[in-house]
């Protein structure tokens, strides 16, 4: 390549010469393509031209048929190029034919992001070097404390980026409150807030007359002593005047709070409510007593119009005694035939259930009602436990002991930190009520003491239950050799497998009477089959949920496991079941022995069941199953050996064996957002009582009832 300019040749000499022959620089492919054209070509740029010759344009040709890694050497010798330009002349056309192979290789990669690794495997070359460096770095942290080589500093970070959350609650309940205020109320009130404002603004007045006396000018001296004696007089008497009223306002004050916390005015509250309550409710008190409705003449109808519904369900009684004796008049019908039709008359009426009232209050909403229990010795008196069985609903729990005398608020109030699960009065000494919590403990009340802390607790005793309490009861047992004959003991059973007998002393403690173990399931093995391995139990002892003791013999008992299974116990043997009644498919809630026919008892489940048993077979007699839904509490009627009641979360039923013993007799349903969990028969009464999950207990009356006959077993 030589450049010339005007005729002048001004090409540059090389700076490196690597072969004594003249040297020739690489063309690139630009000027390569351009000499495809032709093997010579001139181009002016200015006032310059260039000339290429046919070596170059052979060496570009070249240059692109040769392999990738040929395209780096920087020169190329002008022997070779010819040498490669005589073999091209030479190509025959099997040559052309020929396949060529071209190899394509991989550039060097890139790294645009390279984050190293923490963690090197143990295997590996560098792993000896790291684990040193982590031993230095370990040595130097644990030399750190109490070393004056390092200081403690702070930095300031950026802050984080602010991020929206929300939250979901329950929806807010809304309540309308109402109060009833009289005049005087009105009257009262309205004279506390004028005398206050006014004795304030006399204060001030005076204290504005007291402060301009001083600064009196020498001139006026005269003057101004009798304006300011006179200012004075008058800032007294209204001082005096305002004081007096305030001081006579303050007394009656005093005396009022006086009168309000007294004891005498505090019983003669008492008393007063009491009698406006059983005014209120004496048509449903005598309904529930069993007594005639006494109705005041003056009196139509009331707000709930019960009292207008009494008399004319007296008017129609009292009319059919009328029609039936002048029936009987005419026809001379002797009194014992007309009593046997009126009993016919009367198995045509359907029996059901009347409700007459519910024990219920602020205090008691929202608390699923658990238990209840009569005391023994005054049958007006209820306890009533409260508590959630589910461990997700738990929450404090109440006891309350309400009277018949007052339904609309308790007589006696507890406050428990755990859920109520049982309770029950003691015979021995009426005035104490065992009540049973949800976490296992044990209290004692007085229900003469109108104080809300238990004298006894098992929170001291190391005995004590670690799961939830479903029952107790005081049983009182035969002691011949004692001088007393019999005393009365307290059991409970608890989730923990344990049955206990409690020591009431000057504090509660415990001896186990039997510690209920799991029993595996007696299944038939198939003719063929081979023999399973049994499966390994997580806990040797099963989950007490429930205990009766037989009504003439005390030594033996029954207990329901979660299991299904029913074990009859004694208490002489505190190691081994007498019998065991399989027949459950899920825990058993309730047993509870027959009172007239004592070999047979009753036990329900959450397998939506009720089975009679008998106890010298260990395979049921009757399955009850009238509903799938699961049965919370079972009671036999104290009247009747074939009346059994059955609180059911949709429904309670009433079943009369005598009648049929493939459906109810009664069956009473549950509001949709309500669910029966326990029943208690009234002791003196045809009366049921029905616990629910809302904190209410309804008292229903049996009405239209076969009258039991008790010779009849």
């Amino acid at each position: 390549l030589q450049v010339f300019d005007e005729g002048k040749d001004v090409t540059p000499h090389p700076l490196f010469h690597s072969d004594p022959n003249a040297v020739v620089p690489r063309q690139g492919k630009l000027l390569a393509s351009s000499a495809h054209f032709g093997a010579t070509g001139s181009g002016t740029y200015g006032s310059s031209s260039t000339s290429i010759s046919n070596a170059s344009t052979t060496e570009s040709i070249l240059d692109e048929t040769v392999e990738p890694g040929s395209r780096r050497d920087t020169t190329v010798s002008l022997s070779g190029v010819q040498g490669r330009q005589e073999e091209i002349e030479e190509l025959t056309e099997e040559d052309l034919d020929r396949s060529v192979d071209i190899y394509l290789t991989e550039t060097e990669t890139i790294w645009i992001l390279d984050m190293p690794s923490v963690a090197v495997s143990v295997e590996s070359e560098d792993a000896g070097r790291i684990q040193e460096r982590n031993r230095i770095y370990a040595d130097i942290c644990k030399n750190r404390p109490g070393n004056d080589r390092f200081v403690e500093k702070m930095m300031q970070t950026i802050n984080g980026a602010a991020k929206n959350k929300e939250v979901q609650c329950d929806q807010i309940i809304m309540e309308d409150k109402g109060m009833t205020v009289t005049s005087w109320d009105l009257y009262n009130s309205f004279n506390v807030l004028e005398i206050k404002p006014t004795s304030k603004a006399e204060g001030s007045r005076a204290t504005a007359g007291r402060s301009t006396k001083p600064h009196t000018t020498k001139e006026h001296d005269q003057t101004t002593s009798v304006s300011s004696d006179r200012g004075s007089t008058s800032s007294s008497t209204k001082i005096s005047e305002s004081s007096v009223l305030a001081r006579n306002h303050e007394e009656e004050e005093c005396h009022s709070e006086a009168i309000l916390t007294s004891e005498k005015f505090q019983q003669d509250l008492f008393f007063m409510e009491r009698i406006l309550m059983e005014n209120i409710f004496q048509p449903k008190l005598a309904a529930y007593r069993q007594f005639p409705v006494l109705i005041d003449p003056d009196i139509t109808t009331d707000a709930s119009g019960t009292v207008a519904a009494v008399k004319e369900a007296k008017e129609k009684e009292h009319g059919k005694e009328k029609k039936d004796k002048e029936e009987q008049k005419e026809a001379f019908i002797e009194p014992s035939i007309l009593s046997d039709v009126n009993k016919i008359l009367e198995e045509t009426v359907p029996p059901r259930l009347e409700r007459l009232w519910s024990y219920t209050c602020d205090l008691t909403n929202g608390h699923s009602v658990s238990s209840m229990a009569w005391s023994k010795v005054n049958p007006d008196l209820l306890a009533v436990g409260y508590g959630a069985f589910d461990f997700k609903e738990q929450k404090k729990g109440l006891a309350c002991c309400w009277s018949l005398k007052n339904p609309m608020w308790p007589e006696r109030i507890f406050q428990c930190e755990h859920g109520v699960t049982a309770l029950d009065f003691s015979m021995a000494s009426p005035n104490l009520l065992a009540v049973g919590m949800y976490n296992g403990s044990v209290a004692i009340y007085n229900v003469r003491s109108c104080k809300d802390v238990a004298p006894l607790d098992s929170s001291e005793s190391p005995n004590k239950h670690t799961g939830p309490v479903w029952q107790l009861r005081w049983v009182e047992q035969d002691r011949s050799a004692t001088a007393d004959g019999k005393t009365e003991r307290l059991i409970c059973i608890s989730a923990d497998g344990r049955i206990t007998e409690w020591l009431v002393q000057k504090r509660l403690d415990c001896t186990d009477l039997m510690k209920i173990k799991r029993t595996e399931s007696e299944k038939k093995k198939l003719p063929g089959e081979k023999e399973r391995r049994s499966e390994a139990l997580i806990s040797q002892q099963a989950a007490g949920m429930c205990f009766d003791f037989h009504p003439k013999d005390t030594n033996f008992y029954l207990a329901g496991t979660e299991e299904g299974h029913i074990h009859k116990c004694s208490c002489s043997s505190r190691e081994q079941f007498l019998k065991t009644y399989r027949g459950h498919k899920g825990p058993v809630y309730k047993v509870a022995w027959n009172p007239f026919s004592t070999d047979m008892f009753l036990s329900c489940s959450a397998d939506w069941s009720i089975i009679l048993w008998h106890q010298d077979s260990q395979s049921p007699l009757l399955t009850f199953s009238s509903a799938t839904a699961v049965v919370h509490g079972i009671m036999w009627s104290p009247k009747s050996a074939f009346v059994f009641a059955a609180a059911k979360e949709s429904r309670v039923e009433i079943w009369d064996l005598s009648v049929s013993i493939l459906d109810p007799v009664i069956s009473y349903f549950a509001s949709p957002r309500e669910k029966f969990t326990s029943v208690l028969f009234a002791t003196n009464t045809d009366c049921l009582l029905v616990g629910d999950s809302r904190g209410e207990v309804s008292v229903f009356e049996l009405q239209n009832l076969a009258a039991p006959n008790s010779n009849k077993v």
